[in-house]
């Protein structure tokens, strides 16, 4: 079971945008994110701020994100937990995106390098993006 010091995230250099649409239309589903869910009564999309569809009837913008990197087994109890305690303890706001294989952290703009030294300070690694592409689970 991975521990904090082997956890190890990946800055996103995309911004990013926290919608409520009303149906699929408008979607790129080529876009390198496109994080959906569907309910009874919502349609939730969080992408890339500048592919986010005409058709929102709410959005929040300016959101940054960091990626675990890896691939996160089902049956790892407490990391999104840990992630989350270190930041709520300084008052920052997260919005959890999950994948099979892994999770993204989002946060807002104005909270972003705080919360990377916070972590950084208890034991989590993070690196930047670079030439990396993001969506490549094989991450070296």
């Amino acid at each position: 079971m991975k521990n904090r010091t082997d956890i190890e995230f990946i800055k996103l250099e995309a911004d990013f945008t926290i919608c409520k649409i009303l149906d699929l239309n408008e979607l790129n589903f080529d876009s390198d994110f496109i994080f959906l869910s569907k309910t009874d009564d919502e349609i939730s999309l969080v992408c890339e701020s500048d592919k986010a569809p005409q058709n929102c009837i709410a959005a929040d913008r300016g959101w940054k994100a960091l990626k675990i990197a890896g691939m996160l087994e089902f049956e790892m109890i407490g990391v999104i937990a840990g992630i989350t305690c270190v930041l709520a303890e300084a008052n920052i706001s997260v919005f959890v995106v999950s994948t099979y294989n892994t999770d993204y952290i989002l946060l807002k703009y104005h909270d972003f390098e705080k919360s990377v030294e916070l972590l950084k300070e208890n034991g989590y690694a993070i690196k930047d993006q670079g030439g990396l592409h993001a969506h490549n689970p094989n991450i070296s």
